[in-house]
């Protein structure tokens, strides 16, 4: 049963920079796609990121493209969060589903069958 852990959330001023951590477990193969989702208090969840190994690809939404960075180490996955806006601020959850990213949309929250507890980022003078 593939289980994730997500940790590294915390609280910083803006323009600061975090690095969130999921460490997945029971993973069958390396063909995975991997990604970060947030929710906002009172919003919808969101996607933020995802990676995919076997062909190194990755996704950014908008609102996150040039500031963050997401890369994998084996069962590892990583989110380098720069300049971090208030608007960044939400509970990020790893997630994963067997098989590649991409085609359309990469981040359809229903394609994603696997979900983390989550780890609270608070972006706040």
């Amino acid at each position: 049963r593939v289980q994730l852990v997500e940790s590294g959330g915390g609280s910083v001023q803006p323009g600061g920079s975090l690095t969130l951590t999921c460490v997945a477990s029971g993973l069958t193969s390396s063909h995975y796609c991997m990604g970060w989702f947030r929710q906002a208090p009172g919003k919808e969840r969101e996607g933020v990121s995802c990676y995919y190994s076997g062909y190194d690809f990755s996704y950014y939404a908008d609102s996150v493209k040039g500031r963050f960075s997401i890369s994998q180490d084996n069962t590892k996955l990583y989110l380098q969060m720069n300049s971090l806006k208030p608007e960044d601020t939400g509970t990020y959850y790893c997630a994963t589903f067997p098989g590649s990213c991409g085609g359309g949309y990469p981040m359809a929250r229903e394609d994603f069958s696997r979900w983390g507890q989550g780890t609270q980022v608070t972006v706040t003078t």
